[in-house]
């Protein structure tokens, strides 16, 4: 599988310099993917989050560079490195000015986007931007087909529930033939299978082995149900644990600890077929400890047979 690596655009580390650092030393070590994620707000009090009861969100999440406009940046400064948000929250977007921002990013770094997007969980971003947090699922699938009407031929045309496109034309199109890969973030029973039907592949969030890799088996058998080829869609992972540079004892999270037990953790993901796992340190610590991490890591995966690129691959087309 392919590595990448979350930038740092939350945090007290999140400046300018770092991001810009990190993403041309990921790239120099090897990593596929730089990516980016999405925080709208950061409320004060106690917010209902997963896992367990409402409590304060982390302070790293009161600075979020904007996810769009970080990656634009970095793909102006490093040359083959692939540009992932891991994930926009779609319904609070527009889906035709998304559309244009995301078309313009994949042009600009030739084809290089892979676009993630999730129905998000703070209900306090959906009430900021006046959206029914009920609705979120089914305004997500509306906005994937809304985005996918905007990448076709023009003249372009969407009717969809929640959004609409009058017909007219689009422009410009991206740099990659029907438009970036759609990843979904999801990670209850129905969003698994709303991703499947939908996307271009799946981006769960780190968990226990047994639970991951029982996501990934609910989202290929929903994917083989609505008549896709699970093999043509993509398994990218993402790995929000802390990473050590010594190991990790006691009850060790799944892809956490040092780099020897993440390489080993790799390899059995390996066995499932996960395309790519990128890393977001939740320690936060300052980015000279982050490289040497990565650095670590990469070369461990590397030994441990970890590291096989399986990352470009045809996706099946999706119709609106």
């Amino acid at each position: 599988m392919d590595l990448g690596v979350d930038l740092l655009t939350s945090g007290p580390h999140a400046t300018e310099d770092t991001i810009v650092r990190l993403a041309a030393e990921a790239e120099a070590l090897g990593y596929a993917a730089v990516w980016t994620h999405e925080r709208q707000l950061c409320p004060t009090g106690d917010v209902a989050q997963p896992p367990g009861p409402p409590r304060p969100l982390p302070d790293y999440y009161r600075t979020t560079y904007d996810p769009v406009d970080t990656l634009a940046f970095v793909a102006a400064l490093t040359s083959g490195v692939r540009l992932g948000t891991s994930v926009l929250t779609a319904p609070l977007h527009s889906p035709v000015l998304l559309a244009r921002r995301l078309a313009t990013l994949d042009r600009l770094s030739r084809g290089r986007l892979v676009a993630g997007l999730g129905q998000g969980w703070m209900r306090a971003e959906y009430d900021a931007e006046n959206v029914p947090f009920g609705e979120r699922g089914d305004r997500l699938q509306d906005f994937v087909g809304a985005l996918r009407a905007a990448w076709a031929p023009d003249p372009v045309s969407y009717e969809g529930r929640f959004y609409r496109m009058p017909a007219g034309h689009f422009g410009p199109k991206p740099h990659q033939d029907g438009g970036p890969p759609l990843l979904v973030g999801a990670a209850a029973p129905a969003a698994i299978d709303r991703a499947a039907r939908i996307a271009d592949g799946f981006n769960p969030t780190s968990m226990s082995f047994e639970r991951l890799t029982a996501a990934i088996g609910r989202f290929r058998a929903a994917a083989a149900r609505a008549g896709r080829d699970p093999a043509r869609l993509s398994i990218v992972v993402r790995a929000a644990t802390p990473l050590t540079l010594s190991s990790l004892g006691g009850r060790r999270p799944f892809l956490g600890g040092s780099p020897v037990q993440v390489a080993e953790d790799l390899r059995r993901l390996d066995e499932w077929r996960v395309d790519h796992v990128l890393f977001t340190n939740v320690r936060m610590p300052p980015l000279d400890e982050q490289l040497r991490l990565l650095d670590r890591i990469k070369v461990a995966a590397d030994r441990a047979g970890a590291g096989r690129a399986r990352w470009e691959k045809p996706a099946e087309p999706v119709r609106p």
